[in-house]
């Protein structure tokens, strides 16, 4: 048995004397037992937590703290990263940072030694209360017996009362936001769905507002989008507070509830998915949870809509009387002598004149100072005699509590969540989620089948899409629209409509949008099947089985779900950058999302997959997939060279239970990209049809053209023209349409359809067919796009990323037109 040795150092003490050493080499070099090299399926527990700050803040806050009980599940089928059981959820981290943890092997500790007298006992099991005498307490929608207390001076009747939903990433609180409302957003099952915030009134209670907020597991944020809620909750100081929490997870989410109650705001706490937990043999004491935090807690299910009218009746009560929370105090005074409690209330006397000037609640401001929080320092405006003492007292608590100041905060909270799961949880057996998913993720993040089942997966996808299911469709609507614009046709023919409003009509409205409306099957099709993959749980270890290989190319695997959310749309994909921690692959990801070609680039595919490649529909449609991805893989190999050096952010990301999609999620999804599809149809590609048409009928003194290289779209494409000559599409009207492609990528085959009226096959070749696809997948996104980039890095970077699209796509397009024209006629 390999001796393990505690040093006087850790190992990111350690490092500093040691810099030519990476600290995994470090640890195996000192012998020294860290998580990373912990036996698969061996339980430890955690001694040191190494590195520092906000990855190491983060870790704390998600439980990983001296004296937590962690488990070694598995590694990635590439070898990194891995994946711990701790307080009872999956976390999955990189073999780098799981080097900086140090343990202690519960297999190696010599028998007959009481793992209760390490420094702290071990916070990853809940005591089952079979034996414990347990009061009554409410079910589903059932009243508990919180007695509020109301207020001297209650809000103002009439008053607009605005609740923030707060909780994890995961938790719900997207399907709670919905009940409540109303509302249809998009409801996932991976970290970070909500990336930005979005409000409505509560169904049936005028004068409320609720905010949905993105997902955040402590009020330390650690990516941009958990910024955007403590500075929602600390800034905007809504009326109340609804803090939703996972029961099935409940140690995990109370860290966040306690945080949120030293804010001193009116609070209720929604017991989510308690039907999982009953359903599993499990019971939480509500009326004693009551007791131990101060709030009214709720038991509630959102996705079945139970126990939301009695969440609703307890958050109007508490936010009109403005009950805060009756407890604020977690520290136990008896705990290594009381050293939190003792520095704490140091801190109180301290900075008790700036918390109140700067609007802070003081308990909170107090303990974000102890857990060495730069934005609040900074918002407090202490001098420099002050800061003097506050390092005074932090480092006096660490001497007493044998902790550093963030692990010691961790520990004092963790410590009282530890108390109430003992007195008022009854923990559920092993649940069959959990079962069903341990059983799924031996194929899906298997060591030799993960990477085969998803090149399985999404093939399957695109032939279901491109080949079966949406191209039957497609085909049923193709001859709908022709019959109805046959009918339109003779219709006016026969009332004798003026020749210019026909051709309106029938070449530029009918043959436009027409056309374009065609595509509808395929798109919905397509996010159909990323719904479902989405909203069971899969995407998610795709990040996990991902992250090796897009670290080769200076990306984090949690970069996997924006750009796998570019294959639908490049504007929502941008957008959910915001999970991603770090600024530099924040940028890296938004300006790689372009290269996955979005569902609005299927119509230009399958118009000339149909008129030039008919037979090969399904490998041409593969190959220009392919092509992005590897032209986006080449371009961040060079930014990571130029642009972005450095290292990606670490790989820290909860893995959800697999759980089936459900139908209302699904539908709700199609139904929001087809009610997209059809109001860009009948708005901007309509109202570009129109243009086109008439540019394309006119000439510069606004006669009627019998010949359309006469007309005023001619002129004007015609300055543009020798730029194309190069890659194969030197004709105006290939021009026309690529420009019209970026006010919306539908347009491009509607404008097609308008200056092509015998037909495109006739002006160009299959090298030059292929040419104008690949210049179509890699050229500048939509005018939407580019604004959303604007609104995340600025209008420097849109503007640059426009330029540099077209720059990408014209070099693709020439090698492929270099190369098409050699081998294509031999291969068609």
């Amino acid at each position: 048995m390999t001796a393990y040795v505690h040093l006087p150092w850790s190992v990111s003490e350690l490092e500093p004397r040691a810099s030519a050493f990476t600290s995994i080499e470090l640890t195996n070099i000192l012998n020294v037992m860290t998580l990373q090299n912990l036996p698969l399926g061996n339980e430890s527990r955690i001694t040191k937590v190494g590195g520092n700050g906000g990855l190491r803040q983060h870790f704390l806050d998600m439980g990983v703290i001296p004296g937590a009980s962690v488990k070694k599940i598995k590694l990635a089928p590439m070898g990194d990263p891995m994946e711990i059981e701790i307080h009872g959820y999956e976390l999955t981290l990189r073999l780098e940072d799981a080097a900086k943890i140090e343990v202690e092997d519960l297999k190696n500790l010599s028998e007959g030694k009481d793992s209760k007298t390490a420094s702290s006992v071990s916070l990853g099991s809940v005591t089952n209360l079979s034996d414990k005498t347990s009061s009554s307490h409410p079910g589903l929608g059932e009243e508990g017996n919180f007695h509020e207390k109301a207020t001297e001076n209650p809000l103002p009747d009439g008053t607009i009362l605005r609740f923030a939903l707060v909780g994890n990433q995961n938790s719900g609180k997207t399907t709670l936001f919905n009940q409540l409302t109303g509302s249809n957003q998009h409801v996932g099952n991976f970290p970070g769905v909500t990336v930005d915030r979005k409000s409505g009134e509560i169904r049936g209670n005028k004068n409320t507002l609720v905010t949905d907020l993105p997902g955040i597991y402590s009020m330390s944020p650690y990516s941009s989008e958990e910024l955007i809620s403590r500075d929602f909750v600390l800034n905007e100081k809504p009326h109340g507070i609804i803090n939703i929490v996972d029961a099935t997870n409940i140690e995990r989410n109370l860290y966040l509830t306690m945080q949120l109650l030293e804010l001193n705001i009116p609070m209720v706490i929604a017991l989510n998915m308690m039907d999982e937990v009953s359903g599993n043999g499990g019971s939480i004491d509500v009326n004693k949870m009551e007791k131990l935090l101060g709030v009214p807690v709720v038991p509630i299910s959102a996705s079945k809509n139970q126990g939301v009218d009695e969440l609703v009746k307890h958050a109007i009560h508490v936010a009109h009387f403005q009950e805060t929370p009756l407890r604020q105090d977690f520290c136990d005074e008896n705990e290594k002598g009381g050293s939190v409690h003792r520095a704490l209330h140091a801190v109180f006397h301290l900075i008790q004149d700036h918390a109140e000037r700067s609007g802070i609640p003081l308990r909170f401001a107090a303990s974000k100072l102890l857990e060495d929080d730069k934005r609040i320092l900074y918002k407090l405006d202490l001098d420099v005699n002050e800061k003097e003492i506050l390092e005074h007292i932090a480092l006096q608590m660490e001497k007493e509590r044998e902790l550093d100041r963030s692990a010691a905060m961790a520990d004092m909270r963790f410590s009282f969540i530890q108390k109430v799961c003992d007195s008022c949880v009854k923990k559920p057996h092993e649940s069959k989620e959990r079962l069903r998913s341990q059983k799924l993720d031996r194929v899906f993040t298997g060591k030799f089948t993960a990477i085969p089942v998803f090149v399985a997966v999404m093939a399957a996808v695109f032939f279901l899409t491109f080949n079966v299911i949406g191209a039957f469709l497609q085909s049923l609507l193709e001859r709908g629209i022709e019959s109805l614009t046959e009918l339109a046709d003779s219709g006016l023919s026969s009332l004798g409509t003026n020749e210019v409003l026909h051709g309106l009509i029938i070449d530029g409205i009918f043959s436009g949008v027409g056309s374009v409306l065609s595509f509808l099957p395929i798109i919905v099709t397509l996010f159909f099947f990323l719904s479902i993959l989405e909203d069971s749980g899969y995407i998610a270890r795709v990040a996990f089985v991902m992250d090796t290989l897009l670290r080769k190319i200076g990306l984090s695997g949690r970069s996997i779900v924006p750009l796998l959310i570019g294959f639908g749309c490049t504007v929502p994909a941008v957008m959910s950058t915001r999970i991603l921690p770090s600024e530099r692959d924040r940028k890296m990801t938004i300006l790689l999302t372009p290269f996955m070609s979005c569902t609005a680039k299927l119509p230009i595919y399958a118009f000339f997959v149909s008129a030039f490649f008919p037979n090969h529909g399904g490998l041409i449609m593969t190959g220009l997939y392919l092509l992005g991805i590897l032209a986006g893989i080449l371009v961040a190999l060079l930014y990571r060279k130029t642009l972005f050096r450095g290292e990606p952010v670490p790989f820290v990301m909860e893995l959800p239970n697999y759980r089936l999609p459900s139908a209302r999620n699904v539908a709700q999804l199609l139904w929001e990209k087809a009610k997209d599809f059809l109001e860009r149809a009948f708005t901007v590609i309509f109202v570009a049809t129109i243009v086109v048409w008439f540019l394309q009928s006119f000439d510069l003194h606004l006669n009627l053209v019998e010949d359309s290289s006469m007309s005023i779209l001619a002129k004007l494409a015609g300055l543009i023209e020798p730029l194309f000559r190069p890659i194969g599409l030197g004709d105006w009207r290939i021009c026309t349409s690529l420009i019209s492609g970026v006010m919306a990528k539908e347009s491009v085959v509607s404008t097609l359809e308008i200056l092509f009226s015998d037909g495109v096959a006739s002006a160009l070749s299959s090298a030059s067919a292929m040419s104008l696809l690949v210049f179509s997948l890699l050229y500048t996104p939509c005018i939407a796009a580019i604004s959303s980039v604007k609104r995340e890095l600025g209008a420097k970077w849109a503007l640059s990323l426009v330029i540099w699209q077209c720059a990408v796509a014209w070099i693709f397009a020439f090698a492929v037109n270099l190369i098409c024209a050699v081998i294509l006629p031999a291969f068609l």
